[in-house]
């Protein structure tokens, strides 16, 4: 992976409120897991912060996706930074921040080549027209956003509709509830069911591109684990076998960046749940 580079997108513009009034927690993450010296436990050099836009909570049918403007204005910033680490030979740590982070990346190397992404998440974040009766969080769209589907505003930044192509994805830990557009798509994923009954095999993954990506949700894992999320389901991974498909996963030629999103340090008040998210990192990353 080379010299790991920790980046901070700390945005929490893809998500609805909590509650009325109320703003995502998710953006203190990048805070709280450097302040469990996460920066020093994975010895990455410190990338700094890309700063998002103010999130506007309000939003009705019709509106099109919350914060489109503030995320597209986000996802180019958040790219020319990425990018940015990957010239100067740095791999990138992205610590979220909510899942549209992964446009972001995505972006930033569909502007260098043809890559894929592994996407570890307990949802299929494929919701997507005229599929669904109507979008309006990106964080639960991302994976329809990056693959074409969905409004230029934010599926065609700067015209590289898509930022990934489906037969290069890979999406691994869905719930099997979840995964019915996802084969009627023919993308390829495997069931957070599967895995945790016969585990999974990744060696063939991404043969043939200049690379991949590596997205995980932590709402992959088990909410008996952890269960600091905005959609905490059941049904999901245990932590060593996140662990264990991570590690392989980062082992197979390619790997060009990895990111962390949806942890919510509001929802783990005492802070237990924030200290083995940052385990898993460590056991993963060094």
């Amino acid at each position: 992976m080379g010299n790991l580079v920790l980046l901070d997108a700390p945005s929490n513009l893809g998500l609805r409120p909590p509650s009325e009034g109320a703003v995502p927690g998710c953006y203190k993450t990048p805070g709280v897991l450097r302040d469990l010296g996460i920066l020093r436990r994975l010895g990455a050099s410190d990338g700094g912060v890309v700063t998002p836009g103010r999130y506007v909570g309000t939003w009705q049918p019709g509106d099109g996706v919350r914060n489109a403007a503030a995320i597209a204005s986000y996802t180019r910033a958040l790219a020319t930074r990425i990018a940015s680490v990957r010239a100067g030979g740095g791999f990138p740590v992205v610590l979220g921040g909510d899942c549209s982070i992964s446009l972001g990346a995505m972006l930033a190397l569909r502007r260098s080549g043809r890559y894929g992404i592994a996407y570890l998440d307990g949802h299929d974040d494929f919701r997507h027209l005229p599929a669904a009766e109507h979008v309006g969080a990106a964080a639960g769209e991302d994976l329809a956003i990056m693959t074409g589907r969905g409004a230029d505003d934010l599926a065609d930044i700067d015209g590289l509709r898509p930022y990934v192509r489906d037969e290069d994805v890979l999406v691994l830990g869905v719930r099997s509830a979840e995964s019915a557009q996802l084969a009627a798509a023919g993308i390829a994923h495997v069931t957070s069911e599967t895995i945790m009954a016969s585990g999974v095999s990744v060696e063939s993954a991404f043969a043939g591109l200049d690379g991949f990506w590596v997205h995980v949700d932590i709402d992959v894992l088990d909410p008996a684990h952890v269960s600091a999320v905005d959609s905490p389901d059941p049904g999901g991974l245990d932590p060593a076998a996140l662990v264990s498909v991570l590690r392989d996963l980062l082992a197979l030629p390619g790997a060009a960046g990895f990111e962390l999103t949806v942890f919510d340090p509001d929802l783990d008040p005492d802070g237990h749940q924030a200290a083995l998210v940052a385990d898993i990192l460590e056991r993963t990353l060094r």
